[in-house]
């Protein structure tokens, strides 16, 4: 097969989630286990930080991966789902994996994966393992990809497990309290193996205290090592006052990376690396932490989390997709007059579309619109909730690029644009 015929066999032949929803998981450990140890359980040749957590964990999990390439490691990364090509899946030194390994990784194993019918995720999970093994990274950041208890990369035995920021988010696979949610990411915590967190929440900060005390667990709150505060924007970069409290140093931070959330992702982050240098394991300066920092996107080739793709009027999107990603998005509305906002959004038919919306600024234009995906939501199903919730200015597309395509039209240059609701959403814009 061809690249693109490889590709098209593993949506089609496998379950995969973006197609089935909640039908495409599987219920357990035992087929990536099969498939890893067919491949010679590649997952126990690297060093590997594991991340898990409702948002912030695929940020975080680039910001960590641009560190460790700055100090000069061969680091791979791993995350999903992908936007426009599935090899940004899996990238070393913020490099795709070439198209001939995943033909190849198929090709070689097709007869193992149409005997044991893994899901698609349970596929790349053992090609990601596969490619970093064969290429001898010093260190891979593994993303959980839903969940974490069950969720196929918890084989591996990392270094150090981070869980980032927990919401309300596939309430009906990993329960509909926060403290149930927390127990599923605190399944990533292994025996011995430290554990930082992120975000501390009342609610989940016992769950996640339990469950590393009986793993005999070290489990760091991040914001009993860091300080951190915001400052202006400058030349494209978010500014951070940070604070280390271990002592009284104290630096100005850039991130390359937007969002209000990202506050408590590099509170995480920093004290993952605080922890590293502790260890003596790699050898991470301040230096090569403030530049990785700086440069994620350019060192990783990230996209998708508060990316500008337009200007006069300001276009942003982001891959946020569920109640609490609103809450940080509409601080960010709260800085422009709700008549100058344009919203482009679709969502999966499994999301809380009423939790979402009730929040929303009642007076700003909205453009719903579907993406190419049986999970997709009908735009005017999406109309009919925003009505209920006293959105009147709302329009159905059939895609995003032409629901953009009119907001473009009706705004003016000091309005904004933002578009997002589902990471498949904002895959299919022209211009991203």
């Amino acid at each position: 097969m061809t690249y693109q015929e490889t590709v098209e066999y593993l949506y089609n032949k496998l379950p995969a989630f973006q197609k089935s929803g909640n039908s495409a998981l599987k219920n357990g450990l035992q087929n990536i286990r099969l498939l890893c140890e067919h491949l010679g359980h590649p997952e126990n040749k690297f060093n590997t930080i594991h991340v898990a957590g409702t948002n912030g964990k695929g940020s975080s999990s680039h910001m960590i991966a641009s560190v460790f390439q700055e100090a000069g490691y061969k680091t791979g990364l791993y995350t999903s789902p992908h936007l426009k090509d599935f090899r940004e899946r899996f990238r070393i030194n913020g490099i795709e994996v070439p198209e001939e390994f995943v033909v190849n990784f198929i090709a070689e194993h097709q007869a193992l994966i149409e005997r044991i019918k893994p899901s698609f995720f349970e596929v790349t999970v053992a090609l990601a393992f596969l490619y970093f093994s064969e290429e001898k990274v010093d260190i891979a950041i593994i993303e959980v990809g839903l969940g974490g208890r069950l969720d196929s990369t918890n084989i591996i035995t990392p270094i150090i497990s981070l869980i980032t920021n927990i919401g309300l988010d596939h309430t009906e696979i990993l329960g509909d309290t926060l403290e149930a949610i927390a127990k599923e990411k605190a399944g990533i915590i292994k025996p011995g193996v430290p554990v930082i967190i992120s975000e501390y929440q009342p609610e989940t900060a016992p769950v996640f205290n339990r469950i590393a005390h009986e793993n005999n667990s070290l489990i760091l709150y991040a914001k009993d090592h860091y300080d951190i505060s915001k400052k202006i924007h400058q030349d494209g970069l978010t500014n951070y006052i940070v604070k280390d409290k271990s002592d009284t140093f104290q630096w100005i931070q850039k991130l390359d990376l937007n969002g209000n959330y990202q506050q408590y992702n590099l509170a995480g982050v920093l004290t993952v690396f605080q922890l590293i240098r502790k260890k003596g394991k790699f050898n991470i300066n301040h230096e090569h932490l403030r530049r990785g920092l700086a440069n994620t996107i350019s060192n990783t080739s990230l996209k998708g989390r508060w990316q500008k793709i337009g200007e006069s009027p300001l276009i942003i999107c982001d891959t946020g997709h569920n109640s609490e990603a609103i809450e940080y998005l509409i601080k960010r509305f709260e800085e422009y007059n709700e008549s100058k906002i344009h919203i482009v959004l679709g969502f999966s038919k499994d999301k809380n579309w009423n939790q979402i919306m009730c929040k929303l600024p009642k007076k700003a234009h909205y453009y719903f619109a579907e993406f190419n995906s049986p999970r997709s939501a009908n735009p005017q199903e999406l109309i009919k909730c925003a009505n209920y919730n006293s959105i009147v200015n709302a329009k159905a597309f059939g895609n995003v690029n032409q629901a953009l395509d009119y907001a473009k039209k009706r705004a003016q240059t000091n309005d904004f644009i933002f578009v997002g609701g589902s990471t498949y959403l904002v895959a299919e814009l022209n211009d991203l």
